[in-house]
């Protein structure tokens, strides 16, 4: 299980860098195909690209993903899908019978109980003790 998850994070850290490369290519064809003729400036090379892109993160923060939404207004919304999403599961766990309800308890452990292998065992030592 554990190389699965070290598989994934190498996937994921080459297709990072495939994204960043794309951009900043599309952002360097974009800025040689248009600020030269528009304000006269000069062409980009690759890194550079790659920079307007870094220095865009830092000064405008981009991929925070609140869509606009900041301050109260977003914590709220997220705060409501939260509860929605916990209502809707307890209704289903609700709608099950008894024996569904382990069967699907059964396989979230299968799937996820992994993680909680230390969070069982310390509260098995901790009802034990006197």
């Amino acid at each position: 299980m554990k190389r699965w998850w070290i598989l994934k994070g190498i996937k994921m850290f080459f297709l990072f860098l495939l994204f960043g490369a794309a951009m900043s290519y599309l952002v360097m064809s974009l800025w040689n195909w248009l600020m030269p003729v528009v304000f006269g400036l000069s062409i980009i090379n690759f890194w550079q690209a790659l920079g307007l892109l870094l220095l865009a993160k830092i000064i405008f923060g981009f991929g925070h993903g609140n869509w606009g939404h900041s301050g109260y207004y977003a914590s709220h919304w997220k705060e409501q899908g939260t509860v929605r999403w916990k209502e809707k599961m307890e209704d289903k766990l609700k709608a099950m019978t008894p024996e569904d309800r382990e069967k699907f308890r059964a396989e979230w452990k299968k799937r996820c109980g992994w993680k909680y292998e230390n969070v069982e065992s310390e509260k098995s030592s901790n009802s034990t003790a006197p």
